[in-house]
C-alpha cells in the first residue's frame, strides 16, 4: 500500500468546555451532507432526564428521525456517548461508550456498548455525546482533536480497506511519537456488504506496542456508518487521570474505587479467573447447565465443548495486562498473539486476534457444531477485520445449517457448499463471502429475517419450520444461550427493547440455577428491575461485568442475591461521588425507567413496539422437533405429567411435542401480561400517559406518539 492520502475538507477550531462533575454540557454535530460542524450546549431538563450515554444518545437520534426514517436514509444518525462515569480510569469496567443508530436488521433503535478509548477521549475533547447524520459525497474521516483543540473533516484516499490495519495506519497517522493518544472508530468491507457491520473502537496496548479493539457489534451500526461513507472516526487525547472528570468529591471517588478494584483482584481468582480466561470461563457453566447453543440452538450441552472453553484459552491468551480501559480490575480483553490464519487474505501471517469471548466461541463453535479452536480464532479474527458482528455470524450460520440438513435450502441455494453442522471451511467461506457480497455469503449477510423470507418464497423452504428455528427476534439474531427452561430469560429476550441480546436481561442463572423466581410476579419484577439496571450502565459509561460476574464472597446471605445489593450501593457512592447527587439504589433504578419507556415510544415512533413484537421463535421457547424432544424426553414427559397434568400414554412424539407447545406458549403470553403490568404499560405493550407522565418524558412528542396508538389515559 501507498501512502495514505488525508485532504482537508472543514476544519474548525474551538475552546473545550471543562469537564465539571462527569459533565461537559456540550454535544458534537457534524453533518456529511454540508461538512458541517456544530457545537450545541445540552440542556439541564435534558441532562437531568437522560443523564447520559445512551439516553443522550436516544434523544439526539428521536430529534433526527422521523417515524419513516430508514437506516439507509441520510437523517438517521449515529450517535456515540459516555456517561458522566466513564473515563474514570482505576475504577472496573469504567471506560465504556454506547454507539446507538437505526438499525438496518431491525427499523428501531439500537445501542451497543463498546470498550476501547475513543469514548473517554471523546469527552474529555470536550463533548458528552457525538451526532454524525448526512452521507458524505466521498469516503472521508472525522478528527476530533483534544490536544490541538480542532474538529476536521477528511477526504480519504488509499486507506486500507479492513478494519483492524486502517486503525493501526491512522493511529500512527496522527501521532506517531505518542499513539496512546489517538483511538480510531472503524468499520470494514462487510459493513459495505452486510447488514449486521459492526465498529471497531480501538486502544493502544502499551505493554505490546500495537493497537488493540473492541466491538460494537450488535444491530448493524457499522453498516450505517459504512453507508455514510465514514471510513473512521478519530479521537485524539493526552493524559487522563482519577481527577479528569472534575468529580464533585474526589475522596468519595477514591474509596469506591479502591474498594470495588480491592475485591474485584481479591475474587476473580477465586470465581471466574476472567484476568486470566475472560468470558470463556463461562464455555463449561452453560454446557453443565444445558445452556450452551449447540447446533443452531437445538441442543443445550456437547461432550466436545471443552476443547473450546477456558481450558484451552488459558493456555493460548497472551500474557499481559488486558484491560481495555485504564487501570480496569477485571482485564478480560484477552488476545492470542502470532495466530496464523489458514484461510483468506490473511492465511500464512501472523496476526494478534482479540478474543474470542463467550459468545463468539459458543456462536461461531458450538452453535455451528465446530469443536475446534484454531477455527473459532479464525472466524473471530476476520469477523473484526471485515467488521462483522460475532453474534449475528454464528447464529445465522447456525440457521443456515440447520436448513441446509433439513432440505431447505441445497447446494444450488449455496453455490455448491456443503453447510452441514461442523463444515468449518465452508462456514469461513461464507464470511469470506459476507466481506465481499459475492456468493450465497451474500445472501446470509442479510441476516435471518431475511433469509426466511428469501428461503420460503424464493427457495420453496417450509415457512413454518424456518420461522420456528430462525433464531432472531425483532430482527436481531439472538446471543448465544438456551432459553428453553427459562421463562424469565425467554421473556428477557422476547421483551427486550432492541432484540435478544444479554446485555438487557440475562437472567438464567437467577431462574433455572438459583430458582429465585418461581412465579411470574417474581419473573415480572426480575424483567423489571433487571433491565433497568442493566439500563443504568449505558447511562453512565460503564462495563456491566463488574457487577454481578464477580460478587462479594457473602453475598448469598443477602436479602436479594439476585441483585448484588452490595455493589448496587457502591455504585450509587460512584455516581454519588463523581457528579454531587446524593443517589440511592432505588433512584438508579428510576433514572433508568424515565430513559427505558422513551425507547419503547421510540420503537412505537418507528412503527414497532407493541406485543405482537414481543415475540420470539419457538426453538427459543422448546423443542421444535421430534429429535429435540427425545434428546431429553424424559425432562418433556416429566413435565407434561407432573406440571400440566396430562395423560400422555399412547402419545407420539409429534402429539407430545405439540401438547409442550400448546402449554409453554401459553406460559409466554401470561408473562407478558405479568410484566406489562409491573412496567406500567397497557395489555398492548404500550407506556401508559401515567407511566410516562410519573417518570417526567411526557413530552408533547411522546404523547402524540401514543395518541397514535391508541393510549389516551
Amino acid at each position: 500500500m501507498g501512502q495514505i492520502q488525508l485532504q482537508e475538507i472543514c476544519a474548525t477550531s474551538y475552546e473545550p468546555k471543562p469537564v465539571n462533575k462527569g459533565y461537559t454540557d456540550q454535544s458534537l454535530h457534524i453533518n456529511l451532507d454540508s461538512n458541517g460542524i456544530e457545537i450545541k450546549d445540552i440542556e439541564k431538563n435534558i441532562k437531568d432526564k437522560f443523564i447520559g450515554g445512551k439516553g443522550y444518545d436516544l434523544w439526539m437520534l428521536w430529534n433526527a428521525v422521523s417515524g419513516s426514517t430508514k437506516w439507509d436514509d441520510p437523517e438517521n444518525a449515529i450517535c456515540i456517548a459516555s456517561g458522566p462515569l466513564g473515563g474514570t480510569p482505576g475504577y472496573p469496567g469504567g471506560g465504556k461508550s454506547i454507539v446507538t443508530s437505526i438499525s438496518p436488521l431491525t427499523g428501531i433503535p439500537i445501542d451497543s456498548n463498546v470498550g476501547g478509548y475513543f469514548g473517554p477521549y471523546k469527552k474529555f475533547s470536550g463533548f458528552d455525546v457525538l451526532e454524525v447524520t448526512g452521507k458524505a459525497k466521498q469516503d472521508v474521516v472525522v478528527l476530533i482533536d483534544g490536544i490541538e483543540k480542532t474538529i476536521k473533516i477528511y477526504e480519504a484516499d488509499n486507506l486500507p480497506a479492513d478494519s483492524y490495519e486502517m486503525s493501526d495506519v491512522l493511529t500512527r497517522y496522527f501521532d506517531e511519537a505518542k499513539p496512546v493518544n489517538v483511538s480510531v472508530v472503524t468499520a470494514g468491507p462487510g459493513a459495505e456488504n452486510s447488514f449486521f457491520g459492526c465498529l471497531n473502537f480501538s486502544w493502544w496496548d502499551a505493554g505490546r506496542k500495537m493497537v488493540r479493539y473492541k466491538q460494537a457489534g450488535r444491530g448493524g451500526i457499522g453498516t450505517v456508518f459504512a453507508n455514510k461513507n465514514i471510513k473512521a472516526i478519530v479521537g485524539r487525547y493526552g493524559a487522563i487521570s482519577m481527577k479528569s472528570n472534575a468529580p464533585a468529591d474526589f475522596d468519595g471517588l477514591k474509596v469506591v474505587t479502591k474498594t470495588h478494584a480491592k475485591e474485584i483482584n481479591e475474587l476473580d481468582p477465586k470465581q471466574n479467573r476472567m484476568a486470566l480466561v475472560g468470558t470463556t470461563h463461562l464455555v463449561p457453566i452453560m454446557n453443565d447447565h444445558d445452556c450452551l447453543p449447540v447446533n443452531n440452538f437445538k441442543f443445550g450441552s456437547h461432550p466436545e465443548s471443552k476443547v473450546i472453553g477456558e481450558e484451552v484459552y488459558e493456555h493460548i491468551f497472551d500474557k499481559g495486562f488486558d484491560g481495555c480501559w485504564r487501570g480496569c480490575a477485571v482485564a478480560c480483553a484477552h488476545g492470542v498473539k502470532d495466530f496464523s490464519p489458514f484461510t483468506g487474505p490473511y492465511r500464512g501471517q501472523k496476526v494478534f486476534v482479540d478474543g474470542p469471548e463467550y459468545e463468539t466461541v459458543a456462536g461461531c463453535g458450538s452453535n455451528l457444531g465446530i469443536f475446534d479452536a484454531h477455527t473459532i480464532l479464525e472466524i473471530n479474527f476476520y469477523c473484526d477485520a471485515y467488521g462483522l458482528d460475532t453474534i449475528s455470524v454464528g447464529t445465522s450460520i447456525g440457521f443456515v445449517m440447520e436448513c441446509f440438513e433439513n432440505n431447505q435450502i441445497t447446494l444450488e441455494h449455496t453455490g455448491g457448499m456443503d453447510l452441514s453442522f461442523g463444515n468449518r471451511l465452508n462456514a469461513l467461506e461464507l464470511i469470506h463471502q459476507m466481506a465481499t457480497g459475492e456468493g450465497f455469503g451474500a445472501v446470509v449477510g442479510k441476516g435471518i429475517r431475511r433469509m426466511k423470507e428469501i428461503f420460503a418464497k424464493e427457495y420453496g423452504a417450509d415457512a413454518g419450520f424456518v420461522q420456528d428455528i430462525g433464531m432472531e427476534s425483532k430482527g436481531l439474531e439472538f446471543s448465544e444461550y438456551i432459553t428453553k427452561e427459562s421463562l424469565a430469560q425467554q421473556g428477557g429476550y422476547g421483551l427486550a427493547l432492541k432484540g435478544p441480546q444479554h446485555d438487557e436481561a440475562w437472567l438464567i442463572f437467577l431462574d433455572m440455577v438459583h430458582n429465585f423466581m418461581p412465579t411470574f410476579e417474581n419473573k415480572a419484577e426480575a424483567l423489571h428491575w433487571f433491565p433497568m439496571f442493566r439500563t443504568w450502565f449505558g447511562l453512565c459509561g460503564l462495563c456491566k461485568l463488574p457487577w454481578n460476574d464477580i460478587v462479594p464472597e457473602d453475598n448469598k446471605d443477602t436479602p436479594e442475591p439476585a441483585k448484588v445489593v452490595k455493589h448496587v450501593g457502591w455504585y450509587a457512592d460512584f455516581f454519588s461521588s463523581v457528579t454531587g447527587k446524593k443517589v440511592g439504589q432505588d433512584d438508579l433504578i428510576s433514572m433508568s425507567e424515565a430513559v427505558y419507556n422513551f425507547q419503547r415510544v421510540f420503537n412505537l415512533k418507528m412503527g414497532y413496539g407493541t406485543r405482537a413484537h414481543d415475540t420470539v421463535p419457538y426453538r427459543a421457547v422448546g423443542p421444535v422437533t421430534v429429535e429435540e424432544y427425545e434428546s431429553r424426553q424424559e425432562r418433556y414427559d416429566t413435565q407434561l405429567v407432573e406440571k400440566y397434568e396430562m395423560d400422555i400414554s399412547g402419545m407420539s412424539s409429534d402429539e407430545k411435542v405439540a401438547a409442550l407447545r400448546q402449554k409453554r406458549e401459553e406460559q409466554y403470553e401470561l408473562l407478558k401480561d405479568a410484566v406489562y403490568k409491573r412496567r406500567g404499560w397497557t395489555n398492548d405493550g404500550i407506556p401508559t400517559l401515567e407511566t410516562v407522565k410519573r417518570l417526567g418524558i411526557d413530552f408533547p412528542e411522546v404523547v402524540e406518539v401514543l395518541k397514535n396508538n391508541g393510549v389516551t389515559a
